[in-house]
This record gives structure tokens, C-alpha cells and sequence, in this order.
């Protein structure tokens, strides 16, 4: 059924804090399955709460949200989704291995074939010679590896990637840059927020941009340019949320 279905379907989302903030509001989107979306806004702008509700962290007050056809908060649909959030929350008491296999038993796997994959995955983001550390000991760009490694460790049909790359240097990001256009290549869908914008015009084949919980324009960077008159989507970017 998910072959057919958008692999994220937002209908009517709305969220409203218990102090009133509206951060959502009859939000609608649809993302095919097999795309590589960028959601692009500034700070405050909804696409935190966004990422939260597909992931089931909080409540939604109205609306509906599919991933693959399915309720996202049925374990199949959370089975589905692979989260590296922007904010490191790695279990300080656990090292990079014990981190990968409790992720996957988390999802169901089993403990031979966590640790099978968790081997697989330390090796893809070169962290051989830390396996055995735990999560303080770690650098950032270590810790940002051992992010997008724990979302991936259960094989993910959509993975959304919450500025994956903020603070890291110019060679990891290339790195990771590498990585997440090799997942997409396999099929994997993934759904992009970023401040960088050039990570967002070389990599995504769709843009939406998003303000005070609307979307407010979604098309290719080439598309958006065209529509505001820009050269560069920073032009786009400024204009867009300035309007």
C-alpha cells in the first residue's frame, strides 16, 4: 500500500500550546514517497512542531497525519520513521555500540541482528575507533554522526533529518552530504530543515517554505527563483518571509 500512498500527508494540522500559541495552523502538505524535501523557515515558524507531530512527541489539537497511508501514531508508521533531531540526546551512560543496539531493540529488532546492524552502521560513519566510547567523550561532529547513525539503525522508509549538519565543519558536512544523497539514491525518502541554504538547493528536489505555521510557497529552488525573481534562493528566502 505505501508504494502507492505519499509518504507524508499532512491534512488540516493544527497545534495549539496550552498558552495559546498557535504553531500550526490547517497545515497541509504532501510529500511523494521517494522525494527529498527541504522545509526551510525561520526560527519559530512551525517546523519543529511539525517534525514533533509526525514523530508522535506531542499531541496534535486537530488534523491528520499518514505516512505510507498509515495513522502515524500506529506502530507500523512509527516503525517507518527515522529522526536525527537537532539537539544531541544521546544517553550519556551508553557508548556508540550500546547506543545503535538499544535504538534497535527499541524497534524490535533482535538482539543478533541489532548488533549485526549496529556493526554496519559504526563502520558508514567511521566510528570504528570510538564504538566503545560513550556519548560525553565524543566530539560534536562525532556525536552528529552517531545522530543520523541511531535514526538509520532500523532501516527507515522515511527519514527526517532536523538541521543535520548545524555546527559541524565544512568537511563533515560534505561527508554527511554524501551519505544522505546515497540513502535517497536507495529509495529512502527524506524530509530536510535546515538554515543552510545552499545545503537545501544542492540536495532537495522540492522546497517548501514555511511561516508563522503556513506554508507559504513549495517548489523546486528553480521554481522558487523563478517565481520571486531571485538569482539565489537566499534572495527567494528573504522576500518570501519579508512578504
Amino acid at each position: 500500500m505505501f508504494r502507492d500512498a505519499p509518504a507524508l500527508r499532512l491534512d488540516g494540522l493544527t497545534k495549539r500550546y496550552d498558552d495559546g500559541t498557535v504553531a500550526l495552523q490547517d497545515f497541509d502538505l504532501e510529500i511523494p514517497s521517494g522525494a527529498f524535501f527541504g522545509l526551510l523557515g525561520p526560527n519559530g515558524a512551525g517546523k519543529t512542531t511539525l517534525i514533533s507531530a509526525v514523530c508522535n512527541l506531542i499531541r496534535i489539537t486537530s488534523g491528520e497525519i499518514d505516512v505510507f497511508g498509515e495513522p502515524h501514531d500506529s506502530v507500523t508508521a512509527r516503525s517507518w520513521i527515522g529522526l536525527a533531531e537537532q539537539d544531541i540526546n544521546l544517553d550519556r551512560f551508553l557508548n556508540v555500540r550500546e547506543t545503535l543496539v538499544y535504538h534497535g531493540g527499541y524497534f524490535g529488532m533482535r538482539r543478533e541482528e541489532a548488533e549485526r546492524r549496529a556493526e554496519e552502521m559504526i563502520e558508514a560513519f567511521g566510528l570504528q575507533a570510538k564504538r566503545d566510547t560513550r556519548a560525553p567523550r565524543l566530539s560534536g561532529g562525532q556525536r552528529r554522526r552517531l545522530l543520523l547513525a541511531r535514526a538509520l539503525m532500523h532501516g527507515p522508509r522515511l527519514v527526517i533529518l532536523d538541521e543535520p549538519t548545524a555546527g559541524v565543519d565544512y568537511e563533515l558536512r560534505q561527508e554527511l552530504w554524501r551519505y544522505i544523497r546515497a540513502l535517497h539514491a536507495e529509495g529512502t525518502t527524506i524530509l530536510l530543515t535546515t538554515h543552510y541554504l545552499e545545503e537545501a538547493e544542492e540536495l532537495c528536489e522540492e522546497i517548501a517554505l514555511i511561516r508563522d505555521g503556513h506554508l507559504i510557497a513549495r517548489d523546486t529552488a528553480e521554481g522558487l527563483r523563478d517565481h520571486f525573481g531571485a538569482d539565489r534562493l537566499a534572495d527567494v528566502y528573504v522576500k518570501a518571509m519579508a512578504s
